[in-house]
């Protein structure tokens, strides 16, 4: 592990004395055109594009790119957040205010092409279900999420990663997405009207599928299948505005008196957390789900887009890695101060790596176009739930496609992850479900013996989190 990125710099270094002076003399003076030949301007010294096999169009492109693969978090954040009583459009032009700030701090100090926003799983849990299903006001949410991110940052800065990889159990952790996709598809078709919940049982049934919303809806949906099948750029954020224009002539979709403004203020949502709230124990299964989805979510978005961009060597590994943690964990800060939960580097980024994105120019550019949307607020106020509906149902889905890693053939640790999947899904909580699924585990393991399989950690948590469960979830 430790001979690879020296073994590395000793082939930059011997690549860069060699190939920098015989190929630089021999094919540069030969063919004019080589890229080791090449003038080194600002681009090349700060992203080194060439050393990467680029080119600034290309980056810009792919930043294009990238901004149009992760546009409808603009549209399906603030909604997500409004649900809990947050300002729409104070919440709109905070989430394009932090894809600004943050992508262009990973493109200027990581150098990688990852686009920095809110994930939708914590504006679900701070919209949907601690405000609008617990009645825990929004601003406890963020302050929640504003914690989580100065625990991350902590452990980034003080080099502790590795000591909470081992305390949570690998089937929780791979649980974990499929837990939450689940609970946002099921707010998907629950916005579309394709199913309606009972508001004392939560059970669902069947909605009106000849109400212009859920029409809408539809149309949406077979719009964004149609178009991710056919692997079009920007596939949801394009079926969210063919949804909206369909929504038009049913009355669904209220067309805007000016197309352009200028942005709304943050001050309704920035800087209102309610720490004195957030440090309890009913927020602790909260806290843990923030943590859990950035701390995760971070580490898996790195390697997996960066072994697509070619970052990684033959080991797995990425040079200073450390780099996009520090980004993101400050994101995670910074952004809750603003008012947008659960800001981590974004799965999207890969619709930029796939058109030939490789450093943080990419990122750079699609902050810029994230910059120029800011005018446009209008236009993404007008677009209803219904419109955005589909692309929860996609995500939700496409995030539950990772139970398939869980160990199904070891029952201890395969039933845990079921059980989390299915609280989440009974109770509406998020929250509860993975409070649940550790419990759960923890006990499991211990009915069967199997003791060793547990660090001391979990029996520690396991502790408030009982507490939880019998002080807050007894209660309803």
């Amino acid at each position: 592990m430790h001979t690879s990125p020296t073994e590395r710099d000793v082939n930059v270094g011997t690549s860069g004395g060699t190939s920098g002076g015989t190929s630089g003399g021999t094919s540069g003076g030969t063919s004019g055109g080589g890229t080791a030949s090449a003038p080194r301007g600002w681009f090349e010294r700060r992203f080194a594009i060439a050393e990467r096999g680029s080119s600034v169009r290309t980056e810009v492109l792919a930043g294009i790119t990238t901004f149009l693969a992760a546009a409808y978090l603009m549209v399906v954040i603030p909604s997500l957040l409004a649900t809990g009583g947050m300002d729409r459009g104070a919440a709109t032009t905070a989430v394009m205010l932090v894809f600004v700030l943050f992508s262009v701090l990973m493109g200027f100090y990581a150098n990688l092409p990852f686009v920095v926003g809110p994930g939708i799983g914590g504006s679900v849990i701070v919209g949907v279900t601690l405000a609008a299903t617990e009645h825990v006001a929004w601003q406890t949410g963020i302050a929640i999420a504003f914690l989580s991110g100065v625990l991350f940052l902590l452990l980034t800065v003080l080099g502790a990663r590795s000591v909470v990889a081992r305390l949570i159990p690998t089937a929780i952790k791979l649980g974990l997405g499929a837990s939450i996709g689940l609970f946002i598809a099921v707010l998907g078709v629950r916005n579309a009207g394709m199913v309606v919940a009972n508001a004392k049982t939560n059970a669902f049934a069947l909605g009106d599928f000849s109400k212009p919303g859920t029409i809408v809806a539809l149309v949406g949906l077979g719009a964004a299948i149609l178009l991710q099948g056919r692997k079009v750029p920007g596939a949801i954020l394009w079926s969210i505005l063919l949804a909206a224009l369909a929504g038009v002539p049913l009355g669904v979709t209220k067309v805007p008196e000016s197309f352009i403004s200028l942005p709304h203020s943050i001050a309704p949502v920035a800087f209102q957390l309610d720490l004195h709230s957030a440090l309890t124990v009913a927020a602790l299964p909260y806290l843990f789900a923030f943590f859990a989805a950035e701390f995760f979510s971070t580490l898996g978005t790195t390697l997996a887009v960066g072994g697509k961009a070619g970052l990684l060597d033959e080991h797995g590994n990425m040079a200073n890695i450390n780099r996009p943690f520090l980004v993101d964990s400050i994101a995670a800060t910074g952004g809750a101060l603003l008012g947008i939960p659960a800001l981590t580097a974004l799965v999207e980024s890969a619709a930029g790596v796939e058109a030939g994105g490789r450093t943080g120019l990419t990122s750079i550019a699609a902050a810029f176009m994230f910059a120029l949307v800011c005018f446009f607020v209008p236009v993404a106020l007008a677009i209803p739930k219904e419109a955005t509906a589909p692309a929860l149902i996609l995500i939700g889905l496409s995030m539950f496609s990772t139970i398939r890693h869980v160990p199904f053939d070891d029952f201890s640790d395969a039933f845990p992850v079921l059980a989390m999947v299915l609280l989440t899904l009974l109770s509406n909580s998020f929250g509860t479900g993975i409070a649940g699924g550790l419990l759960c585990y923890v006990l499991v393991k211990v009915l069967m013996g199997r003791f060793k399989d547990l660090p001391w950690g979990l029996y520690v948590l396991t502790l408030p989190l009982a507490y939880y469960f019998w002080t807050v979830v007894g209660r309803h």
